[in-house]
């Protein structure tokens, strides 16, 4: 098959771990769909020798620009960062000649919620063959060393959706081991959440945003976010906007637990910007530089935990195409 070829098919990415392995299955349905629907494609599945970061990157390599995440965030995570990787290590490609689209199968499934994709496969299909799309936000993440003054990361990923630093991140550390022992739904991030802020360790940084600090001193969390929904609809950063060019910032500082208690609420109605002891902002480029390596707590992106900072997160100037419906 010609590379041209491949730019008009679509390259489904099945994550077979997804949904407690129940996403083969879920697959098999949604493949009847799509060829009703007269999508064309070609699926790949994880569980091989490549997981999906690897599928994805070496699938662009060969042409493809169309892809289809068939998992939960972490899936459409992994896709964008293979899609990411290739495009940054060639010369044949721009972020902006791609298009991403899911069938969501996993727990969370909490960039659908930004998108507007049904979380019924039935409807994602339909909106997958409809062919309308949006523009959104990718962020570079790099994790820093600490003890270079070498520019270059430790680490490099891309983000699609939210994540975080501290409290955020151990939040998620605790729902992936949970997830590895098959447990799922809602109530694990919120059980997690629960423990932490009970067990919460604050620590001290300066959050510096394009360039201006906004923030120093001791904090509990910080969640930074191009979407609104993160944790199984929780909303950390809730007047986050995919395609604005802008990363929201969200830092909570170090407060009373029963000041915690009373605002928890707010993270699940889209009012947590109303809470008057946060500090928040809208910004291309954040830097978060802990006071000493005590206050190194670990980073989160889309859920998966990528290392601790130091960390430096940049909007890129190019946006990739995402699936979605169209509401006007």
């Amino acid at each position: 098959m010609k590379d041209s070829e491949r730019k008009d098919i679509w390259l489904v990415v099945v994550n077979v771990f997804a949904a407690s392995k129940k996403a083969g299955s879920v697959w098999k349905k949604a493949a009847s769909m799509l060829e009703d629907a007269g999508v064309r494609y070609k699926a790949m599945f994880t569980g091989g020798k490549d997981n999906a970061i690897a599928i994805s990157r070496k699938a662009s390599a060969k042409g493809y620009r169309k892809f289809i995440a068939v998992g939960g965030d972490g899936t459409v995570h992994d896709v964008l960062n293979g899609i990411a990787e290739h495009v940054h290590s060639s010369s044949d490609s721009l972020i902006s000649d791609y298009t991403l689209g899911v069938l969501p199968v996993g727990s969370g499934n909490d960039w659908v919620k930004s998108t507007g994709v049904p979380k019924d496969i039935r409807g994602a299909v339909e909106v997958i063959a409809s062919g309308h799309t949006g523009l959104q936000d990718v962020v570079r993440v790099e994790v820093l060393d600490p003890s270079s003054s070498d520019s270059a990361p430790l680490s490099v990923s891309y983000m699609a959706n939210v994540g975080g630093v501290g409290l955020d991140a151990r939040v998620c550390e605790i729902v992936n081991r949970k997830k590895e022992q098959g447990r799922r739904g809602k109530k694990l991030y919120v059980s997690a959440l629960l423990y932490c802020i009970r067990h919460r360790v604050p620590v001290r940084a300066r959050i510096l945003c394009d360039g201006q600090e906004i923030f120093s001193g001791r904090y509990l969390s910080l969640a930074f976010g191009v979407g609104k929904y993160s944790g199984g609809g929780m909303r950390q950063t809730p007047l986050a906007e995919l395609g604005d060019g802008l990363l929201d910032v969200t830092v909570i500082p170090d407060i009373s637990i029963w000041t915690i208690a009373k605002e928890v609420p707010r993270l699940f109605t889209g009012t947590f910007h109303k809470v008057g002891v946060l500090t928040m902002a809208k910004c291309r480029e954040v830097l978060v530089l802990p006071d000493g390596e005590a206050d190194a707590e670990p980073v989160e992106v889309d859920g998966e935990v990528v290392g601790r900072a130091p960390v430096r997160m940049t909007v890129l100037d190019d946006r990739i195409n995402v699936i979605m419906p169209d509401l006007h």
